[in-house]
């Protein structure tokens, strides 16, 4: 499935089948969690952090893309990501954008 965060796909001609989105909660465990805490102090990378992240990221845009396949989609347009912390590391990541189906 293509996947663009444009609003259109050059030379190509679609019908708008309408918002999809996929979205996943994702937590570190509380040692990771105290560990970045001391990492504060000195600062640097969260690694345990990012690495969630990426995971959430993936997680969310399979969700989507799933939720676009069963409306028979060939793309999604528009593409775009939304985070939210939801409480003490914890964060929602949501991918969203509009599912089209190539004339």
């Amino acid at each position: 499935m293509l996947l663009t965060t444009t609003e259109l796909i050059p030379g190509r001609e679609y019908e708008v089948l309408g918002l999809v989105k996929g979205s996943t909660i994702q937590t570190v465990n509380a040692f990771r969690d105290i560990g970045a805490g001391l990492k504060t102090l000195v600062g640097g990378e969260l690694k345990k952090y990012n690495e969630m992240m990426d995971k959430a990221r993936d997680i969310a845009m399979q969700r989507m893309q799933e939720e676009a396949g069963a409306l028979g989609a060939d793309a999604i347009v528009g593409l775009r990501f939304t985070t939210s912390s939801i409480m003490q590391s914890a964060a929602e990541i949501m991918a969203y954008g509009t599912a089209v189906r190539f004339r």
